[in-house]
């Protein structure tokens, strides 16, 4: 198999093994994950929750504890996580599993989907209004043509 065809969707199978889904913390994100889980728990795929650590060189070359302060981000989401699945625990039971990358959000979760063996990528729409001139994450990831995006608004 070509390099070309190993990030072709194969169509006609019985759905996704393993859904990745970018969480940062935000509302659109959350409900990305919540979604997410529901699609993992029917297909009994397995949930890859994605954070992507933003790279701010301009930031830690000024001093700022950038990679502290992102850490803490990623230790939150965990707890946010443990809290909601311990929620529905015996209700019904997702397999899931927590991943930090580094970079900027598009080439973190192209890396992610990619190291994951991904089958589908799932996000939260966009809530900043620049994302319309120069484009969200979600429409590049769209663009890609390498899995199924499903954008949650």
């Amino acid at each position: 198999m070509t390099e070309q065809h190993s990030h072709q969707f194969e169509r006609g199978t019985d759905g996704p093994k393993v859904i990745v889904v970018g969480v940062d913390g935000s509302d659109s994100s959350l409900r990305a994950a919540a979604y997410a889980a529901g699609l993992a728990r029917r297909q009994r795929a397995l949930l890859a929750l994605v954070y992507i650590q933003p790279v701010m060189a301009a930031g830690a070359a000024l001093g700022v504890p950038v990679a502290d302060t992102t850490d803490q981000i990623a230790e939150d989401l965990i707890q946010q996580i443990r809290e909601g699945t311990e929620q529905v625990k015996g209700i019904f039971d997702v397999r899931w599993e927590f991943h930090t990358f580094r970079g900027d959000p598009y080439n973190g979760l192209v890396s992610a989907a990619d190291q994951l063996k991904a089958d589908a990528v799932v996000v939260g729409a966009s809530e900043q209004a620049g994302h319309r001139i120069i484009g969200s994450v979600a429409i590049r990831l769209v663009k890609a043509g390498r899995w199924p995006v499903t954008v949650v608004p």
